[in-house]
């Protein structure tokens, strides 16, 4: 008879949490993506710089992004004249 009257209270415990529990919770929007990042893709940023240099797919392959060529330095200035003029 105990084991009966617990089961009871145990199942009235139950029912009365099921009632609190919602299935539609608000689903939160996906983080803004950084620059250079394709959607849907997890933005690789390997030497640490703050810009985006790849991205990886869904496989799990990392993908380059690829751009065009830098610019080469400018030239290193003309030495400066010393000496005495004139």
């Amino acid at each position: 008879m105990k084991t009966i009257s617990h089961m009871a209270l145990a199942a009235a415990g139950m029912l009365s949490l099921a009632a609190c529990a919602s299935t539609n919770e608000p689903i939160a929007p996906a983080p803004p993506v950084g620059p250079g990042a394709i959607m849907g893709t997890v933005a690789a940023d390997r030497d640490g710089d703050g810009i985006v240099d790849g991205y990886y797919s869904a496989d799990g392959v990392y993908h380059a992004v690829m751009g065009p060529p830098c610019p080469p330095p400018p030239p290193p200035p003309p030495p400066t004249r010393s000496g005495e003029r004139g």
